[in-house]
């Protein structure tokens, strides 16, 4: 055959091959600034391919305008799917407006009714630092601004300087350990993080403040209401990979998980009672220094989609009638049921202090600390917790 009668043919195979092309892109994950630049180094190959098969000056324009075309075509396509991808909501924890619950200066903060019983100067106030989880933050925020002198107290500080701050659990407990904070309002440590602090020569001491309860959500357009433990076992280990498996419809379940070290991850890790979890979806992005790196992507509204999160932040969720809420073993995730102890997983969270192994706990030598976390375990404290959202110990 000769070049010029092969020539249709490789703009065929090049027509063509941008339908696997996508789907390799796709497959890898590629990150969308780079898609771009492939499919214009691909038009570009497939180009220069046929002119060259094709031998024929005249036909340059022609061979130009056709590839360019389909080039011009292939990259609508992508960037209709992109958008179309990026207009599904994306629903996590880590994107709660904590500035709205900052003390003396959010709207969002819950306020006690009357004085606090318990009222700091300045130097009680600066005995101790604190941190903890995105979702707690409402709820020690909430104590800062009852019982703390009127100030400024911001939530995050680039130099991790501050009396109360909100650094999410997975930072929390390593700042705890690294000595760089003395409290932390947390979910139970996981068995890395356990062991991160025996292995520094800690003990962690854990003091109840609240319960809460761990839920599992999905779209609200998915017909399915509820799960048992067992499906949702079944889901996170891959063995239930189809909706149509636990009474949906006909179409793949795509689970999403938290990045390890997490309070839900954590959580879920309890769920799972030692089943080998799926490997979690990632996502690639840039970690600020050049390179690309892979991370837990975070839980997409895809029809077909399945997370969790606690309560307290699915219901700011539920707010916009995205997601629905599943029942577990039947029982519907509220407060009632988390206080009847008829929700299958729910548990208290903690404020967390660390001591060296042997030693006292902290709250045990600072007298402000400890009277500080009996005030949050006392009826006052208790109150705030149950007004925020969480169920209170009594």
């Amino acid at each position: 055959m000769t070049k010029e009668r092969f020539a249709p043919f490789a703009l065929a195979v090049s027509v063509i091959g941008f339908i696997p092309f996508f789907m390799l892109i796709g497959y890898l994950r590629i990150p969308g600034e780079f898609c771009l630049p492939l499919l214009a180094v691909y038009a570009l190959g497939a180009a220069l391919l046929v002119m060259w098969l094709d031998g024929a000056a005249v036909k340059l324009r022609r061979w130009t305008t056709i590839l360019g075309s389909i080039a011009v075509a292939a990259l609508l396509v992508w960037g209709g799917v992109d958008a179309y991808i990026a207009s599904i909501p994306t629903l996590d924890d880590r994107a709660l407006t904590l500035y709205e619950y900052q003390p003396y200066a959010g709207e969002k903060t819950t306020q006690l009714p009357e004085k606090a019983t318990l009222q700091f100067d300045q130097a009680q106030a600066e005995s101790f630092t604190m941190d903890g989880a995105t979702a707690l933050y409402p709820v020690y925020a909430s104590f800062v601004q009852a019982i703390y002198p009127e100030g400024e107290y911001p939530w995050w500080d680039f130099r991790d300087e501050g009396i109360a701050l909100c650094n999410g659990t997975t930072e929390a407990y390593e700042r705890l350990i690294a000595g760089e904070t003395d409290v932390i309002f947390v979910a139970e440590p996981s068995k890395k993080q356990r062991e991160a602090a025996a292995a520094a020569g800690l003990e962690l001491h854990l003091t109840p403040i609240g319960r809460e309860c761990f839920v599992f959500f999905v779209n609200s357009r998915n017909p399915v209401t509820g799960l048992t433990v067992k499906q949702v076992q079944g889901i996170y280990t891959g063995e239930i990979t189809n909706w149509s498996q636990v009474g949906g419809e006909n179409r793949a379940i795509r689970p999403y998980q938290r990045d390890e070290g997490s309070g839900s991850q954590t959580a879920l890790q309890l769920v799972m009672a030692g089943l080998p979890l799926m490997e979690p979806e990632t996502h690639h992005v840039s970690d600020g220094m050049g390179t690309i790196i892979q991370e837990v992507a975070s839980y997409k509204n895809y029809a077909n989609a399945i997370g969790y999160t606690f309560r307290f932040y699915a219901n700011e969720m539920v707010a916009n009638d995205q997601i629905r809420l599943l029942a577990l073993n039947g029982v519907e995730p509220t407060k009632e049921t988390i206080r009847d102890g008829s929700y299958p997983i729910s548990s208290y969270f903690y404020a967390v202090t660390a001591s060296p192994i042997g030693e006292a706990a902290p709250e045990k030598t600072n007298a402000a600390l400890k009277a500080f976390l009996d005030w949050c375990q006392g009826e006052q404290g208790q109150w705030i917790v149950e007004n925020v959202g969480y169920v209170s110990m009594k």
